[in-house]
């Protein structure tokens, strides 16, 4: 089945009407899972008949070539002030750097939006699009009278569930360890997650409380809402979403599934992984990464060591500069473990994600569950083995193990036994096989999704025309 849209359903809205205000303004985020998506629909945008210039931070600066035909304007964001303390900071957490930019680049922001405004003219630009997590941009858009659009690159479910979690340092959410009875317990606020899931999302329940607070109260008075997936995926969650954010919701995703495999990486990628996956059988690789941002300690490294080792099975493991805070990139590898696995292991620094996964060669992903890494894996059809981190992350990989039981859950961590033993449940039990079954039926939904009269591809049709009667 063909997994990618045609051109004709691209364009099939493009003529709909004369476009006055055909310029749209985009802000993402300057970090990898939210550039990415802000990117792709981008040029989803642009092959709809829309001038897109897109303003972004001088911090992860995307490269204006790979985009000829977008626009960029580059604001100041003063983030080179706590770069350092991404790795560093004990409470320095997600919401922590999120809330400098907040507060850094209202200026720089505003400006840029003003001086666009007189220079594509009065009436050329239809709306704005920002990053939900930038907040502030709703009073700046309120300010001009521009509609503010907001796209939102977790799950649906995940804001459900942020809206209701009790984020308090007071409550014992937020610091339980397992010796805790309350530790393997669901939440009562949100049964799906348990306790200790919860325990990861933050360092500073407090700094992600009024993170919260403030970009659902701006998520509710913005223009609308667009979600990177699909309406199958998680029909529930977005009839809650529907109910509770009185503006119109867009489910046009996943969104890379517009366009064959292309890079906005901000890392390199080493393209010869797919050679060397094409020496490989069908389905016995595992592919291991833990995204652009989170880290591990020393310890749970040697342990993925001696996991991926005792599994027996080839592998291609993301080594991230830095994953571990301080290295440079595999000198905390045991001696001569290269040597011993051979050509049955690959180790890189960043690798092309969805050729990787869409190679026949890859059996499982071992994954820390950011959304773009989990819907690429359901869109390929290959099941998973969670390793979250923090934010949403935990909610992802309860999703992808205990209601869409495509994926095994680490439930205590990293530690050899337990991923030797998840990865020859995916990859080898009945239990696998059934995981697969599941998610190749999802990946078929997708595909359904993009066709004529499917979910996302009248998501789309019914954007362009909400944008358009702006």
């Amino acid at each position: 089945m063909e997994t990618k849209v045609s051109d004709t359903n691209l364009r099939c809205t493009q003529s709909t009407s004369i476009r006055r205000k055909n310029r749209i303004i985009l802000f993402p985020l300057p970090f990898q899972g939210h550039i990415n998506p802000m990117l792709q629909l981008a040029n989803i945008l642009h092959t709809q008949g829309f001038q897109i210039t897109i303003i972004h931070t001088e911090y992860n600066s995307p490269n204006h070539s790979n985009y000829p035909h977008l626009a960029f304007k580059s604001i100041s964001d003063r983030f080179f002030e706590i770069e350092s303390q991404l790795a560093t900071k004990a409470d320095a957490d997600a919401a922590y750097f999120v809330k400098y930019l907040n507060r850094s680049c209202v200026e720089s922001f505003r400006e840029c939006l003003g001086g666009l405004l007189v220079e594509y003219g009065e009436g050329s630009i239809a709306c704005l699009i920002s990053d939900a997590v930038f907040y502030f941009t709703q009073a700046v858009a309120d300010s001009v009278k521009l509609p503010r659009m907001v796209i939102r690159t977790s799950s649906p479910a995940c804001i459900l569930a942020w809206d209701v979690l009790p984020f308090s340092s007071e409550n014992g959410y937020f610091n339980l360890t397992k010796q805790d009875s309350k530790y393997e317990e669901s939440v009562p606020e949100y049964p799906i997650m348990k306790f200790k899931d919860v325990s990861k999302m933050t360092t500073n329940p407090e700094s992600m409380r009024n993170l919260v607070t403030d970009m659902l109260s701006q998520m509710k008075a913005s223009s609308g809402l667009i979600w990177n997936t699909f309406k199958e995926l998680e029909e529930p969650a977005l009839e809650t979403i529907s109910q509770e954010f009185s503006v119109p919701n867009f489910t046009l995703g996943p969104f890379h599934k517009y366009f064959p495999a292309s890079s906005s990486s901000l890392i390199q990628q080493d393209r010869t992984v797919l050679s060397w996956l094409d020496t490989q059988a069908p389905k016995s690789v595992i592919y291991i990464s833990f995204g652009s941002i989170a880290h591990i300690t020393e310890s749970e490294f040697q342990e993925v060591v001696h996991g991926l080792e005792n599994t027996g099975l080839p592998f291609l493991w993301v080594v991230r500069p830095g994953v571990v805070p301080g290295s440079k990139w595999v000198e905390s590898l045991p001696e001569k473990f290269l040597e011993s696995v051979g050509d049955r292991g690959r180790i890189v620094k960043w690798a092309p994600q969805q050729d990787v996964l869409a190679h026949h060669a890859t059996g499982c992903f071992w994954t820390h569950c950011g959304w773009n890494s989990t819907l690429e894996s359901i869109c390929e059809g290959v099941p998973m083995v969670c390793s979250p981190s923090f934010a949403d992350q935990p909610l992802n990989a309860r999703y992808v193990s205990d209601v869409w039981k495509i994926g095994v859950l680490l439930e205590d961590g990293f530690h050899r036994v337990g991923i030797q033993m998840a990865i020859k449940r995916v990859m080898m039990e009945k239990e696998g096989e059934e995981m697969r079954e599941r998610i190749t039926r999802l990946r078929e939904k997708v595909n359904l999704s993009f066709y004529e009269g499917g979910s996302s591809q009248q998501s789309l049709k019914d954007l362009v025309d909400y944008i358009l009667s702006f």
